[in-house]
């Protein structure tokens, strides 16, 4: 398959004319520039593809030579604007958002401000038959990537399957003090009391297991910005743990030591890795490090 030039630009879409018979998406991928796969099939599942002037989603549409292609120029997700969520990658099955800290995953109570909420407009406002699936949760003051599925097969498939799905997650915090540990593991039981608050126990207390892994990026004497990795998923998890190093996360008012530079919750989960639920191909979303949280290593 031969390399195309560009055919013609204007102002809104890129024109291409295909050389030699393929799949679409096997031609997107060989051909647009800068253009990630996660990216290429967002921007087929948003349509903002067209073939011979007809809008296609299809990834195996098949193409022949002759066949003229626009791909769109419009940043993605044009139809999507909230302050507080960001969304990634989207197809016919889940969304990746980046939420912002201050922002519920799920509604809890009357009226508050949640992530679902804010993804079911967006559907409704886009004409999707669908609403958003929880899948796991972020607490309301960390910020970071999440997916919800769009319908109830994948979301059973996410949630029962999540350990085997998931292959990679990984937070960044900023912790109160100098770490002198450039790494190490953490594994105890975690248990809530009466009080919905998670404590650990070094020993078996009718809890759940949780193991995590922690790698100290850079640090200072008053704090350091340490990358965690979860082996489980439990309830407050890094935060119990990083109290129990005695190192709490920085304005964590449940279980940290007041120390609170930026004026918030200072954990971010930064990476997340799945193979999704349908096609499993392998997803790999990653998010910068806060700037608020690097400005105090500087």
């Amino acid at each position: 398959m031969m390399r195309t030039n560009n055919y013609k630009q204007e102002e809104s879409y890129n024109h291409y004319l295909v050389e030699a018979d393929a799949p679409l998406l096997e031609w997107l991928l060989a051909h647009l520039q800068g253009y990630s796969r996660s990216k290429v099939k967002a921007t087929l599942q948003g349509r903002g593809i067209r073939v011979n002037s007809k809008c296609i989603t299809q990834f195996d549409y098949p193409l022949h030579a002759g066949d003229k292609i626009a791909v769109s120029l419009s940043k993605k997700n044009d139809q999507f604007h909230n302050r507080f969520v960001k969304l990634v990658y989207e197809d016919r099955f889940l969304v990746v958002v980046e939420k912002r800290e201050g922002i519920l995953s799920m509604a809890a109570g009357h009226s508050s401000l949640n992530v679902k909420t804010v993804l079911d407009d967006y559907f409704r406002k886009t004409h999707q038959r669908c609403t958003a699936h929880v899948v796991h949760r972020l607490d309301r003051d960390t910020s970071g990537l999440m997916v919800y599925a769009k319908d109830m097969q994948t979301e059973q498939i996410l949630e029962h399957e999540w350990h085997d799905i998931v292959y990679d997650r990984r937070y960044v915090a900023v912790v109160s003090g100098e770490m002198l540990e450039d790494e190490g593991t953490v594994a105890n039981w975690l248990k809530d009391n009466r009080n919905y608050v998670t404590y650990s126990s070094p020993v078996d207390n009718g809890g759940k297991y949780a193991v995590t892994h922690f790698h100290v990026l850079d640090r200072t004497t008053d704090h350091s910005l340490v990358e965690y990795k979860l082996e489980t998923g439990r309830k407050n998890q890094i935060r119990v743990h990083a109290a129990d190093m005695g190192h709490p996360v920085c304005g964590d008012v449940k279980y940290g030591n007041g120390d609170n530079p930026i004026g918030r919750l200072c954990l971010h989960a930064f990476l997340l890795c799945f193979y999704h639920p349908i096609t499993h191909e392998r997803m790999e979303f990653e998010t910068p490090i806060p700037p608020q949280f690097r400005k105090l290593f500087k």
